[in-house]
């Protein structure tokens, strides 16, 4: 038998996911002396460190396992408390891409929203899976179709991004030559210094990735916010778009053309109700937004 407990696999999730020994201490409401002698003594069982003592604190790649098991462990006592007279909401914590969490997750999680409570990492959808790996989550909207250890993965759909941008960015930047040739020297806008969508619809158009203008704006309302007052062209998904392109406040710059992303959905194999729950609202959500 292991010589680590489950106040230790507690201390350990809580730490990493409220970033810090403190803030893990106030959620479990003891002192952060207890955390720390927690986690020390749970790194003294496995004989690995845990936990980069970061700012904020992660787990690390030893830890990953162990991390897992105590967000098993936790999900699969509030599965068996869930309908017992007083439980607590279960908590399901998950990772979705800003685009997918801006137009069609919301609406599938709201129809669960009674019913179970969610921790929400927005990370980009090439990314994800890798808070599947840490154990950080249990779920997420990803682009892997290979399913991370532990995990089971099923396809929701494909998102198409178009080249979009104002009438007046168009009439400043794209009235001259051929459009591809246009967008390699006009501003763009990129999400992140992770975001390589722009740069991929133009190496799919001739042009490798080029040391053009960049705007940096995180945050996806803010992101086509600023396309449509024409700080930059940029790739935007059909679910975002459309509704400022039947105003005419945006158009598409290439008819035709575009990115196509293909997501799929990993989960934990794990079987809990929550997270079944959760899956059928995912699926049925994209089924319905997606191609």
């Amino acid at each position: 038998m292991p010589d680590w407990d489950l106040p230790q696999l507690e201390a350990l999730a809580a730490a990493v996911d409220e970033g810090s020994f403190d803030a893990a201490a106030r959620r479990l409401h003891v002192t952060p002396s207890a955390i720390s002698q927690r986690v020390k003594a749970f790194e003294t069982a496995a004989g690995v460190v845990l936990l980069q003592r970061s700012k904020p604190i992660r787990i690390t790649d030893a830890g990953q396992p162990y991390l897992r098991l105590a967000r098993q462990i936790r999900t699969l006592v509030s599965e068996v408390s869930r309908h017992g007279a007083g439980a607590a909401v279960a908590t399901v914590p998950i990772a979705v891409n800003g685009d997918s969490l801006n137009t069609w997750v919301l609406p599938a999680l709201a129809t669960l929203s009674d019913r179970m409570d969610f921790d929400i990492r927005r990370e980009d959808q090439d990314h994800s899976a890798e808070l599947l790996r840490q154990g950080v989550v249990m779920a997420a909207v990803t682009t892997s179709g290979e399913p991370v250890q532990g995990c089971s993965v099923s396809r929701l759909g494909v998102m198409r991004y178009r080249p979009m941008c104002s009438p007046a960015f168009r009439d400043r930047w794209l009235h001259e030559g051929s459009v591809a040739d246009g967008l390699s020297r006009a501003p763009m806008i990129v999400f992140d210094r992770s975001d390589d969508l722009q740069d991929r619809y133009l190496s799919r158009h001739g042009h490798s990735r080029l040391e053009n203008r960049r705007h940096h704006i995180p945050a996806s309302g803010d992101f086509l916010e600023a396309v449509r007052l024409g700080i930059g062209w940029a790739t935007l998904p059909t679910q975002q778009s459309r509704d400022l392109e039947a105003a005419g406040e945006l158009i598409d710059i290439a008819p035709g053309t575009g990115v196509d992303v293909t997501l799929y959905w990993q989960r934990w194999s794990v079987r809990t109700e929550a997270l079944d729950e959760l899956t059928v609202a995912i699926r049925e959500a994209a089924s319905a937004a997606l191609a």
